[in-house]
This record gives structure tokens, C-alpha cells and sequence, in this order.
């Protein structure tokens, strides 16, 4: 029986591992009921690791990570690679944040640092294309985010469905049944408010009121419930 694999590019802040779990954790926590099969990790960043056949799960799930595309690491090469081969199988594939950037990169695209900054806490998605990964949320949904990346131009084919204030491509339909979000849908308001404290200075030193951000942080329930929709859409129920 085929499982969804989650493809493990990073890990979360120290705080929220110790206390939530890796990324994978999250994501299954995320998807809740909406899958009631197995699941596999799998993580590209160890050389000796071998990657799944294209075609050999229900899914691919890619994380995110404090890792940057544009430094074109070579084990983000190998997995670009295979990214290609898998979106050309056809088998349903989901992008977060890094997991977004790096399948846009491997389809023809580009990222690089975002121009607008850094974008962090939870912010309003615009919708701007009508897909099934929105299934019945509003025109505007609320999502949590971390990056400073960004893909600053689409691979060929792309079509863009959601934005916000500083990001043009909050979502995207990479192929048929291939999507990466900029967001984070595994993250709810506790672990975005421990990303926010870990990045404190960070965020003071480039000119950020923390307490207005911290004080703007919810559940953000609109971007998990994508993650949940491309799963009862696009992955075959075991």
C-alpha cells in the first residue's frame, strides 16, 4: 500500500522540535484525518540516502527549511533532479516554503532573496485563481509564514493563485497535480509565536515591532486547510 512521503529538507527552530516534533511530525498532524494511510520520510540531505522511485507513493510532501535554494547545494541539485522526475510521473507533490522554492527551481524557475524582506508571522493570502486546493475558503484566508526567499520567477506552465502584501506567489499550480505554497500550513499560532521569539533580535535589528507581530498571530487555519484539500483531491485513499 502506497504511503505519503514526506521529503525532510530541515528541521523546525530547536523549541518547537522539542516540543511538537520535526517537520514531519507537523505535517501529519496537519493533514489529520484527511489521510488515513502510512507514511515514510525520507531526507535528500544525507548523501548515502536513496531517493524514492518517481512513481512508488501516494504523495510527495516536500518540508521547509532554514536552507537557501540559491546557494545551489549539491544534495539540492540531486533533488531537484529527482523533483523532475517525479513531477513528469504525475505523482501528486506539495511544496512548503523551501519545499515551494526548490520545486520551482527544478521546473524552471528562479529564487533569490526576496527584494520586499523578510516575511514572518500570520499574514492575509489573496487569492487571485480559483483551484481545488482553496475548496470553499473566502477570497482573502489568513496564513502563517516564515522566509526570505522567494521565487522571483515561475517555471514555464505555472499558474500563480494566491499572493500577499509582499509575496507574489504565496501559491502556485507548478503541473496537474503539483502545487508549493509559500506558507506554512503545519505551523499553528503557538509554533509561528516560538519562531517569532527565537528570530527576536533578529527581527529588532531590521526594524520589525515583535510585540505588534506576536500580538497579530493566529491559528491561521485557512493555509493548513491547503494542505488538507490537495490531500482529498489529489491522493488516492488507501
Amino acid at each position: 500500500m502506497k504511503t505519503i512521503v514526506i521529503v525532510r529538507t530541515g528541521e523546525p527552530v530547536p523549541r518547537v522540535q522539542e516540543r511538537r516534533g520535526h517537520f514531519h511530525d507537523l505535517i501529519e498532524q496537519a493533514i489529520g484525518d484527511a489521510w488515513r494511510g502510512g507514511y515514510d520520510v525520507v531526507d535528500p540531505r544525507n548523501d548515502g540516502a536513496s531517493l524514492p522511485a518517481p512513481g512508488s507513493a501516494a504523495a510527495f510532501v516536500i518540508t521547509g527549511s532554514a536552507a537557501n535554494v540559491p546557494n545551489r547545494e549539491a544534495w539540492m541539485h540531486r533533488t531537484e533532479a529527482w523533483l523532475r522526475e517525479v513531477v513528469g510521473e504525475g505523482t501528486p507533490t506539495f511544496g512548503i516554503c523551501f519545499g515551494h522554492q526548490i520545486l520551482a527551481q527544478a521546473l524552471g524557475g528562479e529564487v533569490q532573496k526576496n527584494p520586499r524582506g523578510r516575511e514572518m508571522g500570520s499574514v492575509s493570502v489573496e487569492r487571485v485563481a480559483d483551484d481545488p486546493i482553496f475548496g470553499a475558503l473566502p477570497a482573502r484566508f489568513e496564513a502563517n509564514v516564515t522566509h526570505v526567499d522567494t521565487v522571483v520567477r515561475l517555471p514555464p506552465g505555472a499558474t500563480p493563485l494566491a499572493r500577499s502584501a509582499l509575496e507574489d506567489h504565496q501559491a502556485v499550480r507548478f503541473a496537474e497535480r503539483c502545487y508549493g505554497v509559500q506558507f506554512h500550513p503545519e505551523m499553528d499560532g503557538e509554533i509561528i509565536r516560538t519562531y517569532v521569539e527565537a528570530r527576536r533580535e533578529i527581527l529588532v535589528a531590521e526594524g520589525f515591532d515583535v510585540g505588534a507581530m506576536l500580538a497579530e498571530i493566529r491559528d491561521a487555519e485557512g493555509g493548513r486547510e491547503t494542505l488538507r484539500n490537495f490531500v482529498r483531491r489529489f491522493v488516492s485513499s488507501p
